[in-house]
């Protein structure tokens, strides 16, 4: 290993010991952030530090260093902790200062009580998140980071990256080793030194946690402890994160790559009312909590370890095949971009060829699929989200499995997605819209709370005939809103509250879309295979995955590429658009000029220019009367609108 590997498995001791040299100086807090700062930049550090989406929690050892990628589900109140407080020895009476940031529970030895009176006691705040894994992440994604983790785990496990997902669904590892998941917990409380894992619990509450910790985990999800994911089938761990700097700095959806230390003491498990006595230990506050609050505030550290985070980044993405901050001027980053970039056309090229088969031989609509793809709000101006490119494929064959492997195909080049089969079933009974629960004073998820950047594919072939109820017309009304103002109305049942989003949405439909769209393209096959299904394996399977990588990288990257227009291009695109006027006034107004500027910002970085040429708008107007042409063309066959 790079580096010790005592800031991995005892961190507590590390900051233990800067405690220690500087005792209720402030300066130490400092110090620790620092040093676990440098430990990351040494050699690969962070691919030695076990994930909480890889590992499974009972193969980690409490109050080691680990770090989880993550979005923030609700930010919950800021709760009190007491940053230095001291213990009284009841033979000896000698008294020790002790630190309480990343800790849940006072050290306290067997012959120690905490001396609540004590003036060097302090309190302090910090923030508490509670954070899901990001919903949607693309399977290709979680494989990228499982083989690039390169994290040791404890001896005596047989931990192998490839079963992380069976862990999570079902028990049977757990019950496979009930002896390591006694030494987890056993080694959650410490008492003496911070380094030393001497146990000073009853081992009769331990086992109990544990097999409450396996009877919880088989909850279906409309339990109190339903672990709030906002899609469905979702598996990998909840948890609550303890934040202790910069937490105003984040908001309710954001990505985080978090670095902390773990906790999952039995204590934290306040389940039934004969263990209220348990909160004596916690904040005093919580007590005057609901139960049904506390429920949720307070569920099992087996079922939601606890985080207290050392360092917290901000993700612009979770594409693992990209530097984390496209950004940075770092030689690294800036040798990466331009070294990609020197080689776009040929990947622009294939990328094209592959949608135009997934779109069984459309090149027309896989341009304009690309283009949606690489589609991101980059301004507001006022309410209007500027970048915004929602694209309805319309043409779609009614009763047929094309769309559902047209869906497959995008997972597979985008890092987050998901499916929306619009049947009257889910318009009627899915929860779409986020809302707040005042009883247990939680934000309850919806299928609309996505992180940006997550493309979303609604599938309108499968609406059929009925009547849309109550729910159904604000779930319309819903995706309504998040497509033309990019933008989710969370309930407070006393209000509603904006959360402005930059997701990507593209409808499939037979004929035109009930929902708005910036764009309609309809499908024209140049083929129809018999196996749909074969047919799209086949296409999956003769891409090379060195060059499905790099279709991955084209879409994520450019999505960060500046933009520009030249005054010499703005006054040509003017004179264009007045020509353009005279010739059809009827037809040709201020939002097709809008359009055009989009088709031609998007068709410019699309082929890696960050400024539009004269070339590339000829281009665009070409691509739009293609389309329209096609429109009007379908429209006289049917005789109606489409």
């Amino acid at each position: 290993m790079p580096c010790g590997e005592d800031w991995l498995s005892q961190p507590l001791g590390i900051v233990q010991g800067f405690f220690a040299q500087n005792g209720v100086n402030p300066d130490w807090e400092k110090k620790v952030i620092e040093y676990f700062k440098e430990k990351l930049k040494e050699n690969n550090a962070p691919k030695w530090v076990p994930s909480l989406n890889e590992v499974p929690l009972h193969y980690l050892k409490p109050n080691s260093f680990v770090k989880f990628r993550c979005m923030i589900q609700d930010m919950f109140d800021p709760e009190f902790y007491m940053g230095v407080y001291e213990t009284v020895n009841r033979n000896t009476k000698t008294r020790v200062l002790h630190f309480g940031k990343y800790r849940d529970v006072a050290e306290c030895g067997p012959q120690q009580e905490v001396d609540m009176n004590s003036p060097r006691t302090t309190t302090l705040e910090r923030q508490t998140f509670y954070c899901v894994p990001v919903p949607g992440e693309s399977t290709w994604v979680k494989e990228a980071y499982v083989n690039a983790n390169q994290a040791r785990v404890s001896p005596s496990t047989s931990y192998t990256p490839s079963r992380h997902k069976r862990s999570y669904e079902d028990d049977e590892d757990m019950d496979l080793q009930p002896n390591k998941q006694k030494d987890q917990h056993a080694g959650a409380r410490q008492a003496g030194s911070v380094g030393g894992l001497q146990w000073c619990g009853e081992p009769k509450r331990l086992e109990t946690e544990a097999s409450t910790g396996q009877q919880l985990n088989s909850l279906n999800l409309s339990s109190p402890f339903d672990l709030n994911f906002p899609l469905p089938g979702e598996i990998g761990p909840a948890c609550l994160v303890k934040v202790y700097e910069d937490g105003d700095c984040f908001k309710v959806n954001d990505i985080l790559e978090l670095y902390g230390i773990l906790s999952v003491d039995p204590v934290l498990s306040i389940l039934n009312n004969d263990e209220r006595d348990a909160s004596s230990l916690l904040d005093p506050m919580e007590c005057t909590d609901t139960a049904e609050e506390q429920r949720v505030h307070s569920p099992p550290a087996s079922l939601v370890p606890r985080i207290h985070v050392v360092l917290a980044q901000k993700l612009q993405h979770i594409n693992p095949l990209l530097p984390a901050c496209l950004n940075k001027e770092e030689s690294k980053t800036c040798k990466f971009v331009s070294g990609f970039m020197s080689e776009l056309s040929p990947v622009r090229a294939e990328l094209l060829g592959f949608l135009t088969h997934a779109l069984l031989g459309d090149s027309l609509a896989a341009e304009y699929l690309i283009l949606h793809l690489i589609s991101t709000v980059y301004t507001r101006r006022d309410v209007l989200p500027l970048g915004k490119f929602t694209v309805n494929l319309s043409g779609c064959p009614r009763n047929s499995t094309f769309t559902e492997h047209l869906y497959r195909i995008i997972q597979h080049l985008v890092p987050a997605s998901f499916r929306l089969q619009m049947t009257l079933e889910n318009m009627n009974h899915l929860k779409f819209i986020p809302h707040k629960d005042y009883t247990a004073n939680r934000l309850v998820s919806g299928l609309l709370q996505l992180p940006s950047n997550t493309s979303l594919v609604i599938d309108e072939t499968l609406l059929e005939q009925g009547q849309l109820d109550t729910p159904g017309v604000h779930n319309v009304a819903a995706l309504s809103n998040l497509i033309t103002w990019q933008k989710v109305d969370y309930d407070f049942s006393y209000h509603q509250m904006e959360f402005p989003c930059n997701i990507n949405v593209l409808i499939t439909s037979e004929g035109r879309s009930l929902l708005p769209a910036d764009c309609q393209i309809h499908l024209q096959p140049q083929l129809i295979p018999p196996n749909m299904e074969e047919y799209m394996n086949s296409l999956l399977s003769t891409v090379l995955p060195s060059v499905l990588n790099k279709f991955r990288i084209y879409l994520t990257l450019l999505r960060f590429l500046d933009y520009s227009i030249s005054d010499e291009i703005t006054k040509a695109v003017e004179d264009d658009f007045v020509e353009m006027r005279k010739n059809d006034p009827q037809s040709i107004t201020a939002d097709d000029l809008h359009q055009l500027l989009i088709v031609a910002r998007f068709l410019s970085l699309s082929a890696g220019q960050t400024t539009l040429s004269r070339e590339r708008w000829l281009r665009a107007k070409q691509l739009e009367s293609l389309r329209r042409t096609r429109l009007q063309q379908q429209k006289c066959v049917n005789g109606n609108e489409l």
